[in-house]
């Protein structure tokens, strides 16, 4: 299956033009975003690692598919992307929807997975009420479109205090993503499986993060996860809402630098 995800590829290469030898990071970005979520890191970590980040079906830059998107179709879209770019083996972090498509992935091909950043996101799968509030507001944006969506939630995605550009960046993110692409992933996201059995099976390291005032996904969501895993680190970032890594990007980028830091010393021959 050849991808047709749009996404960024960036990283450092060695002067005869091959990419160095660090395990490659992968990040998916969360409802209703696209790849930009990422760009804090993906500017920090291309310079020691090669960084995929791709629009996820529905978002960004890649094809609308309407209907419904279960988050095995999001998982499959990614591992054909990686195909296609010769990446077999990376970190992998998600962040929200994000995160519940990287346990979804590690739920796939766990043998592809080196690594597992968890942020602002849980495993548990959906309640009656939830599943029917998400269908609700996937009728909602195909009928009035994102901008209504976008204003109410924009400061629980970020804090009331958070950097005005920041703000604007997410909301230009929210309003920009075709409303049929988010219904879609809406419904399936409804449907999605319940991961904390997989919790508990994760074989690889894994960093969880949540900003402190995340009202989405609390630090309570956090520890049971770190909980769960059996080898994790958990991470409160202070001064954030559900978008910690665009809100206090200079402490996130350390907490994920020394995780990968971990990783990339625990694997001979890797500078």
């Amino acid at each position: 299956m050849t991808t047709f995800l749009a996404y960024e590829d960036k990283g450092e290469h060695d002067s005869a033009g091959r990419p160095v030898a660090r395990v490659p990071l992968v990040l998916v970005h969360g409802h209703p975003f696209d790849r930009t979520m990422w760009s804090p890191q993906i500017t920090e970590f291309s310079a020691s690692r090669r960084v995929v980040a791709p629009d996820l079906r529905g978002y960004g830059r890649s094809p609308v598919v309407p209907g419904v998107t279960p988050l095995s179709t999001f998982a499959e879209d990614i591992a054909a992307l990686l195909d296609d770019l010769g990446v077999p083996e990376f970190v992998l972090g998600g962040l929200s929807m994000g995160g519940q498509i990287a346990m979804e992935c590690y739920r796939l091909f766990p043998h592809r997975v080196r690594g597992l950043l968890l942020a602002d996101t849980f495993p548990a799968a959906e309640t009656e009420e939830g599943r029917r509030a998400r269908n609700a507001m996937a009728d909602r944006l195909l009928r009035e479109g994102m901008a209504g969506y976008a204003d109410e939630v924009l400061f629980k995605m970020v804090a009331p205090y958070a950097d005005a550009d920041v703000a604007a960046h997410v909301r230009r993110m929210m309003t920009a993503t075709d409303p049929e692409g988010a219904a879609a992933a809406l419904r399936g996201r409804a449907e999605r499986p319940d991961y904390r059995e997989l919790l508990t099976r994760v074989t690889v390291p894994a960093l969880v993060v949540v900003g402190a005032d995340d009202q989405y996904t609390p630090v309570s969501d956090a520890e049971a996860m770190h909980t769960a895993l059996p080898d994790s680190t958990l991470h409160v970032v202070d001064g954030a809402a559900h978008l910690p890594n665009l809100e206090r990007p200079e402490e996130f980028n350390k907490a994920l630098g020394a995780f990968l830091a971990r990783l990339d010393g625990a694997t001979p021959g890797l500078r």
